[in-house]
């Protein structure tokens, strides 16, 4: 039955709508992956079998289809411990709301998937589906290793500067982050209250707008309806362009070529230099505004805070207020200033990460593809594009203006489409 693990939600929904496949029997299929493969893979921070496979089936939108839920949003029938000594054994008495509402969707929580340190630092004991001795990318590691696995077929995650992007890029998934605050936070372990959103992460993207629609009660429309027309492309190399490797480089040529024979209008489209103030002022809303948020762990059990988190959470606290207000102002401005420069194009089309997932479990890479679209509230969505030299996953990303997640969902569908080998 392994096969059938690697359905996706959708495929799943239809056939079981058309009666050739039970809900159960899908559920098996990705029970029997989690028993074979978990062991090295350890996407898991809570799992309990029998807790799966004795779940009441709910009527609704996702009835019967397993999820991953990233272990800094609340479940109340599952351990929250958010990456940290200090919360093991937290049982939380409700679900975040995003879960709750997965759930009465008929969502089949699996268990609570692994974070770094509050999302943030340390990583946690999870590896790369594709080759073990890499990483899985992070924060959001067992979600994205764990769709990649075929242990769920969709997975919450959430990003703070590239915890969802880069590690769905790393595993060869799609990962989704939405506009700033589309899917509600309630229940979640917040960090950087201007920065924190929730996504998801899947093997499609109408699988990703699937979970989502059920998660925030919206409607992103179905996005494998054709678009009508071709769409103006935004080439943009990206925040750090000169650190991508050559691969990446030559698979963002490649995929814009293909989208150019399509039909799409290219346009050169670099940052402009105005935006290079995101290097200083998204590390210092990030980590200042942690220290906020952390008061309690600070005050009471410091001790267990991991050396490297501490010193970014005192760093924080020594940029002084007057230093953080300013810098959330500025965020603010320039967030629309990105939205008149985006009135002429549909997307920007630039890297999900630097390349390969790196080597080793002891760093999940380098959120510099990712920070200032996050810093920016905008909807981005990578798409897996082709494979590096050693084999391992590499992702486009997709950026939209923010509020146009429909749509950026749709050109995400429309270059998977036309944009791939």
């Amino acid at each position: 039955m392994t096969e059938l693990a690697f359905l996706t939600a959708t495929e799943a929904l239809a056939r079981i709508h058309a009666g050739s496949l039970k809900a159960g029997d899908y559920i098996a299929a990705c029970l029997d992956q989690i028993a074979a493969r978990e062991g090295v893979v350890q996407a898991f921070a809570s799992f309990n079998d029998s807790h799966v496979r004795n779940a009441a089936l709910v009527s609704g939108l996702i009835s019967g289809m397993p999820i991953g839920v990233k272990d800094v949003l609340d479940t109340q029938d599952l351990p929250s411990e958010y990456g940290s000594p200090i919360w093991q054994g937290h049982r939380p008495r409700a679900d975040a709301a995003c879960v709750a509402w997965a759930r009465r969707h008929g969502g089949v929580v699996m268990g609570k998937t692994v974070t770094t340190e509050f999302a943030t630092r340390k990583p946690g004991a999870t590896s790369n589906p594709h080759n073990a001795a890499h990483t899985p990318g992070g924060s959001s590691s067992g979600s994205a290793a764990g769709v990649a696995a075929g242990f769920f077929p969709f997975a919450f995650g959430t990003q703070t500067a590239g915890s969802i992007i880069r590690p769905a890029a790393y595993c060869g998934v799609v990962g989704y982050k939405p506009s700033y605050g589309m899917i509600p936070r309630l229940g979640m372990k917040v960090m950087s209250e201007s920065l924190d959103t929730i996504g998801t992460m899947a093997r499609s993207v109408a699988d990703c707008v699937l979970l989502a629609n059920a998660a925030g009660g919206g409607d992103l429309g179905d996005v494998t309806a054709p678009p009508g027309r071709a769409p103006r492309i935004g080439l943009c190399p990206g925040p750090a362009s000169a650190t991508a490797t050559p691969e990446t480089r030559a698979l963002l040529e490649r995929v814009a070529r293909k989208l150019e024979a399509a039909g799409a209008v290219l346009v050169d489209r670099p940052l402009p230099q105005t935006f290079a103030a995101f290097d200083t002022l998204h590390p210092l809303v990030m980590q200042g505004e942690s220290a906020q948020s952390m008061g309690w762990e600070l005050a009471h059990h410091a001790a267990q805070i991991s050396d490297g988190l501490r010193e970014k959470l005192l760093w924080g606290i020594d940029q002084g207020a007057e230093a953080l207000d300013h810098a959330q102002a500025e965020m603010i401005w320039l967030q629309g200033v990105f939205g008149e420069w985006m009135q002429e194009i549909d997307f920007l089309l630039t890297p999900s990460a630097q390349g390969e997932a790196p080597e080793g479990l002891d760093w999940t890479g380098d959120p510099m593809f990712n920070g200032v679209w996050t810093a920016l509230h905008v909807p981005c969505v990578t798409v897996p594009a082709g494979t590096g030299p050693k084999g391992l996953p590499l992702g486009v990303q997709i950026v939209g203006a923010r509020g146009r997640d429909r749509a950026t969902l749709a050109w995400a569908e429309h270059v998977m489409r036309h944009g791939l080998d």
